[in-house]
Formats: C-alpha cells, sequence, structure tokens
C-alpha cells in the first residue's frame, strides 16, 4: 500500500529556515506528481508547491521566492525547503501524490496523502 511521512517540521523564529521532507513508499515514485499543502488554524487546507512527475514546479503566490519544492527520484523524497518565514506560515503541512496529474494545485487530483507535520513559527 502506498504511504506518504511526512517529517523536518518544528516551532522555529521568524526569520529562520526548516526543510520538510516526504518519504514515499508503495509506488512507482518517477510517475506520480507531488505537492505539499497547508491548513492554518481555523482555515481550510490549501496549496503551498507542487513538483510534478517531469520535474515542473508551481507554487502558490505567498511562498515564492521563499519556499523551493524538489524531489529525488532515487530517495523517493519530495523536500520543500522554506526560509525567512513568517508567523503566517504556521500551519500543518502535508504532503500529496497523484498518479499521472496535471492539475497539481488542485487538492481533489490526490488520492495519497501524508499524516502532516507541524510548522510553528514564533514572531
Amino acid at each position: 500500500q502506498v504511504q506518504l511521512v511526512e517529517s523536518g517540521g518544528g516551532l522555529v523564529q521568524a526569520g529562520d529556515s526548516l526543510r520538510l521532507s516526504c518519504i514515499a513508499s508503495g509506488l512507482i515514485f518517477s510517475d506520480y506528481g507531488l505537492g505539499w499543502f497547508r491548513r492554518a488554524p481555523g482555515k481550510e487546507r490549501q496549496f503551498v508547491a507542487r513538483v510534478g512527475w517531469n520535474g515542473g514546479t508551481r507554487y502558490t503566490d505567498s511562498v515564492k521566492g521563499r519556499f523551493t519544492v524538489s524531489r529525488d527520484n532515487a530517495k523517493n523524497t519530495m523536500y520543500l525547503q522554506m526560509s525567512s518565514l513568517k508567523s503566517e506560515d504556521t500551519a500543518v503541512y502535508y504532503c500529496a501524490a497523484a498518479l499521472y496529474a496535471n492539475r497539481l494545485e488542485d487538492q481533489s487530483m490526490y488520492k495519497e496523502w501524508g499524516q502532516g507535520t507541524q510548522v510553528t513559527v514564533s514572531s
């Protein structure tokens, strides 16, 4: 069965950096588009960044220039490098995988989800 496991979350100060990882198992990793989403307190889960099966990336406007999404197919791992963190980045971050999907900003494209990792940015 497919399993996605996030790690790397924690409590940091505004301006700090964090790198989240998402390790996948039970799938042919290189065939999947991958995404990061987040749910802030009291809000719905929202798109953050995605990397396609062909390596193409896209970001939500609020993280452009601060976050970088990448994937290492040899390690079955996706990363989210976050820098210049702000208090509004505080959320539970989820990784997700979608087989050969194109509209990777759309949560409905994803069948596989991780359990999430908490990121808290204090100001």
